[in-house]
Order: structure tokens, then C-alpha cells, then sequence
């Protein structure tokens, strides 16, 4: 997505970005090279039609084969190099990366191991102006018990740089009720609190997830523009909606929550959240998966309606909400 819209000035302005996941930063040739590794020689052709997929379910799938190449802590440390340099093209200074950790235990993996593979690879970068922080995370559709032992992983790995508890995957599988444990565990550990919420599911779930888990913020939350009050709540308290309007799009999450067909991206809803008072911060999601820059979500923004003057508040809520002190200055 190219975007005339977009002013050199915002390109250019220094960003944060919060709501990103590593392993969905995979390009199709590092995605080839860790096949590779592995002894699987496919074509960029193929790899890249399985990154075509039409559907969240769809999403998960390629999402699950994807990771099944990331075996080993070297893996883990060229994925995260190749996205730091990524984040530097786009002038971001500083963002929290999701790291599926869920997904390393599924597969009997050391969190341990490949997290310190990753810190010792993006270590570097900060000299060059990146600051980075993890969010580790589980996934919700594998259970209370498997997301508790992501919240001790954290605390097994004892880094400061490891700021945030989260959960994502299907989010219509168990109950949100059934995770009150897991988050008070967190907090007591001193971890943020944050969940996908509201982007497949209802309203309801943005409200379960403050009232029962205490998330001080909300991945994409898209469904709360079927609820005035919940928008109300959002705007009054000051939760911010992780919004990432690409992956919105190709999930099929956008037309679900306004059900409708064919919908574009200047029927998103972030121009109404972002005048309605609440907090949002413009991200990535799983950007190689759904073919987008932070750059193109800034376009994106600005296709929607949203003045030059309005993304830069955008762009200066990303450093406002992050779970650590970021400023604009390299």
C-alpha cells in the first residue's frame, strides 16, 4: 500500500510502536532460510502464497506454520535482527514486541534460551537509536494452565526488559473469567497487563477483560464501536486500543464487526475512536504477514480521513501509553 496522503513529515517522525509480534515480522525469504535450516527447500512463490491467506482462521494457520520453523534460539535471533533494521527504516525509536512464548512451550522449546538469543541479537541496535522492550505471551485457546506457565517463564527469565503479560490467538475460546489467576499472577510479579480483545469477538469482551483481568491496554478493540458506553469507558479511563488497521482488514475482522462485505479501509473505525476521546496507538500487528509498514498504517490513517495535525497526536500517543518512559529524541 503506497500513500500519497502521507506527509514527509510524518514519515520522517521518530515512532513507537506497541502492538507488534515478532514471529509475524518473518519476511518470505528469512521465512525460506529457516526452512531451509530445517531441511524444507521451498520456493519464495510458495511461501509467499501461503502468507495470502483470506481469513482469521486462515491467519492462524499460516501463523502455526510459520512458527514451526522457528526450532532453535538462532532462529529466534535472525528474525529479531531482521526486524530491527526494519523498525530503524521506518524511524521507530522505540516498541514492545510480543514474543509467542506460548507457542515455545507448546513445542517443548527453552524461553530462556531463545529470549537470550534475541537480547543478545537486538542488543546492538541500541546504540543505533532502538530501544526494545517484550511482552510475552500466550495464547488463549491453549488454556488458563498453559497461560500461567507463560506468566512463570517471565519471571524464570528475571529481565527488565520483559514488561508486559499478554494473551492473544482465538479469542472466542475460554472464558475470560477463566484467566483471573493468571493476570492477578502477573501483576504480583510486577508484569502489565494487556489481552487481544474485541478484534473476532464482541464489545463484551473488551468490558470482561478490564473489569475481571485489569488490562491497562487493549489489542485492536475494534468491536467497541457497537457500544457507546463501552467507548465512553474507554475515553473516560484512558485504555488505549492497540489498532492495526491492515491485519483488521485482511482477518476479515473489520467486516465482521461492521458486518458488511467488502469493506475498506476508510471504513475503520479509528478516525471515531480517536475524536471520541480514547487513546489509540497506530501499529503493525504481524506486519510481513499482512504486507504492511508502520509507514503504510500511517497512510492508511490518513486515507481514513484523519488530518496531518491528528496523526501527529497519534504518533505522540505511542510514546504516551508505552509501559516504559519513551520519548521522540534518538
Amino acid at each position: 500500500m503506497t500513500a500519497p496522503e502521507l506527509s514527509p513529515r510524518i514519515a520522517s517522525l521518530p515512532k513507537a510502536e506497541l502492538h507488534l509480534h515478532l514471529e509475524g515480522s518473518t519476511e518470505p525469504s528469512t521465512a525460506r532460510t529457516l526452512m531451509a535450516r530445517h531441511g524444507v527447500k521451498v520456493t519464495e512463490q510458495e511461501v509467499r502464497q501461503r502468507y495470502a491467506f483470506r481469513d482469521f482462521p486462515g491467519f492462524l494457520e499460516t501463523f502455526k506454520w510459520l512458527t514451526s520453523f522457528l526450532c532453535e534460539p538462532q532462529d529466534y535471533a535472525l528474525v529479531a535482527t531482521n526486524l530491527a533494521e526494519h523498525l530503524l527504516e521506518q524511524h521507530v525509536v522505540y516498541a514492545e514486541v510480543t514474543l509467542s512464548v506460548g507457542v515455545m512451550l507448546l513445542r517443548k522449546q527453552r524461553p530462556e534460551a531463545n529470549f537470550d538469543a534475541v537480547l543478545r541479537a537486538t542488543e546492538p541496535f541500541e546504540r543505533r537509536g532502538l530501544r526494545l522492550r517484550w511482552v510475552f505471551d500466550a495464547a488463549r485457546q491453549f488454556g488458563s494452565e498453559a497461560a500461567m506457565a507463560v506468566v512463570e517463564a517471565a519471571k524464570n527469565c528475571s529481565s527488565k526488559e520483559i514488561l508486559a503479560f499478554g494473551i492473544g490467538g482465538d479469542e472466542l475460546q475460554v472464558s475470560t473469567a477463566g484467566f483471573r489467576k493468571v493476570y492477578d499472577r502477573a501483576a504480583e510479579i510486577g508484569l502489565h497487563r494487556l489481552i487481544h480483545a474485541g478484534e473476532m469477538g464482541g464489545p463484551e469482551k473488551i468490558r470482561e477483560a478490564i473489569e475481571l483481568l485489569g488490562v491497562e491496554r487493549i489489542g485492536h478493540g475494534i468491536a467497541a464501536i457497537k457500544d457507546p458506553e463501552l467507548m465512553d469507558l474507554l475515553a473516560e479511563r484512558k485504555i488505549p486500543l492497540e489498532i492495526c488497521p491492515q491485519s483488521n482488514l485482511r482477518t476479515g475482522a473489520l467486516a465482521r464487526q461492521l458486518a458488511r462485505e467488502n469493506v475498506r479501509m476508510e471504513d475503520h473505525p479509528l478516525p471515531t475512536f480517536f475524536r471520541h476521546g480514547i487513546p489509540v496507538v497506530l501499529s503493525t500487528d504481524d506486519p510481513a504477514l499482512f504486507h504492511t509498514t508502520l509507514c503504510d498504517e500511517y497512510a492508511g490513517a490518513a486515507q481514513m480521513g484523519l488530518h496531518e495535525n491528528e496523526l501527529d497526536q497519534i504518533c505522540e500517543m505511542g510514546f504516551q501509553y508505552a509501559f516504559q518512559p519513551a520519548h521522540k529524541a534518538t
